[in-house]
């Protein structure tokens, strides 16, 4: 006999809509869709979830956690080395794009999906990313760069550009070689040497 417990139908809902949201659009799935496939009720997901707006926001806020996880990771790998830490997530950004069945930042795709401002799902996306893009600036100020502004957006719009790129490349596309490119960046945005940054 298993003792194995069974996911209640909120982790069953929360699963199989994360996995329905990132393969087609929050937009092009059903609450019908989400409910048949996690095996649940209507009312099940009603009572969990007080709508589908605020489904996908805690999708989000999921899919948050887990970029901030591999984020983490680099970071820790490397520790007081910024230049090291951006290079391995994004050497791992882009192995990650080349695979099948990527489709790029669920952030950034609902981003797309919803322009509206105030939307639960825009919210969650906009500010993550206005997280993102002040790290970035951190860690290139940490790197000594002559424009950290400048040379934190730079590498977010390499990361962003890995989102799209796998998805209309895949593998043997450019989000392989973002971290080379990366590392082009941050040297052109190094003061000469012996000149302070």
């Amino acid at each position: 006999m298993s003792t194995t417990a069974k996911p209640s139908a909120a982790v069953r809902i929360r699963q199989t809509a994360a996995e329905l949201f990132y393969r087609a659009g929050i937009r092009a799935v059903g609450v019908d869709e989400i409910v048949n496939r996690a095996g649940v009720t209507k009312p099940s997901l009603y009572r969990a979830f007080s709508s589908k707006d605020e489904l996908a926001a805690t999708y989000l806020r999921d899919y948050c956690g887990i970029f901030w996880g591999r984020f983490d990771a680099a970071r820790a790998a490397h520790p007081g080395d910024p230049r090291a830490q951006i290079l391995a997530f994004l050497r791992g950004a882009g192995e990650r794009a080349m695979q099948d069945g990527y489709r790029g930042c669920g952030l950034t795709n609902a981003a797309i999906e919803y322009p509206e401002p105030g939307h639960p799902a825009r919210v969650v996306s906009e500010a993550h990313k206005q997280q993102l893009r002040a790290t970035l600036r951190e860690m290139a100020a940490d790197m000594g760069a002559s424009d950290p502004a400048a040379l934190g957006d730079g590498l977010l719009l390499l990361i962003e550009g890995v989102y799209v790129s796998g998805q209309m490349f895949g593998h043997g596309g450019p989000a392989g070689a973002a971290a080379a490119n990366a590392e082009k960046l941050i040297d052109a945005w190094m003061p000469p040497s012996g000149q302070p940054g």
